[in-house]
């Protein structure tokens, strides 16, 4: 069974662009969309991870945190 499709507006040069880089890659415009678009959700959620670790970066209380671990692993104990 097909997917249903449906029709968006675009102008004339983008639709150019988007039929020029599916040929080129050798898929469907809709295909090339989707892709667009998996690749813009994949950078959204690394940009969420790089403005979650810079918060940790702000974050005195991490790191101080992460001494008083670190210091923990030469307690002269055995695993």
């Amino acid at each position: 069974m097909a997917a249903a499709t449906t029709t968006i507006k675009v102008t004339p040069h983008a639709r150019d662009r988007i039929n020029a880089r599916a040929r080129a890659r050798g898929i469907t415009p809709a295909a090339l969309v989707e892709a667009l678009l998996d690749a813009d959700d994949r950078a959204q959620r690394f940009a969420a991870v790089r403005a979650g670790y810079a918060a940790l970066a702000a974050d005195d209380d991490y790191h101080d945190d992460v001494a008083a671990w670190d210091a923990t692993s030469a307690d002269g104990l055995d695993g």
